[in-house]
């Protein structure tokens, strides 16, 4: 058993008999009255987000979890597919459990957490960031850089992103995955 003390980003913990995984959470310290630690938890069976408060001292029980390194291989509906990149298994996974499914593409290396009591996976966690290349978008309109303004672009996994007036058709760009948001243009 683990207490509030323990809880960080990405600890996978039982509550209200479900497996949740800490996405955010502070430690509050109000000038009157007990400390507190607010949580904002993603289910890992319906992949629904909580808002929760633990007061301090709160007991919590912990999942035993592993990480293990997969490449994504081919989506088949709502399924994606996984293999092992030391032993070659291939496991499957239902669209919920991935953070970021419309910006992984075949042959991307991620991080699947598997509950070590059953061998179950649970979550997939994508790389800080990955480069993908813009399938398409509208050409920038010469003379609207005062501001940081941005356009729509689809990138060849088909995922939307706002993207800088100067990005064209065929450049690479670097795109953060927790929040689906635009970085750089990487120079090939």
């Amino acid at each position: 058993m683990a207490n509030t003390s323990d809880i960080k980003k990405g600890l996978c913990i039982v509550f209200n008999n479900d497996t949740y995984k800490i996405t955010e959470f502070q430690h509050v310290k109000p000038g009157k009255g007990p400390a507190f630690v607010r949580t904002k938890m993603k289910s890992l069976t319906n992949g629904k987000t909580l808002d929760n408060t633990f007061s301090a001292g709160h007991k919590i029980e912990e999942v035993r979890v592993e990480t293990r390194k997969y490449q994504y291989l081919y989506p088949e509906g709502e399924t994606y597919h996984f293999m092992n990149t030391s032993d070659y298994n291939q496991i499957s996974l239902e669209k919920d459990a991935l953070d970021a499914p419309d910006l992984m593409k075949e042959g991307e290396i991620v991080t699947i957490i598997i509950r070590t009591s059953d061998e179950m996976p649970l979550a997939v966690e994508m790389p800080a960031h990955v480069v993908l290349e813009v399938a398409h978008t509208e050409p920038g309109v010469k003379g609207n850089t005062a501001t940081n303004a941005t356009k729509p672009a689809v990138v060849e996994t088909g995922a939307k992103v706002n993207v800088p007036l100067f990005i064209n058709e065929g450049d690479k760009i670097k795109i953060e995955t927790e929040k689906g948001s635009y970085m750089e243009r990487v120079k090939v």
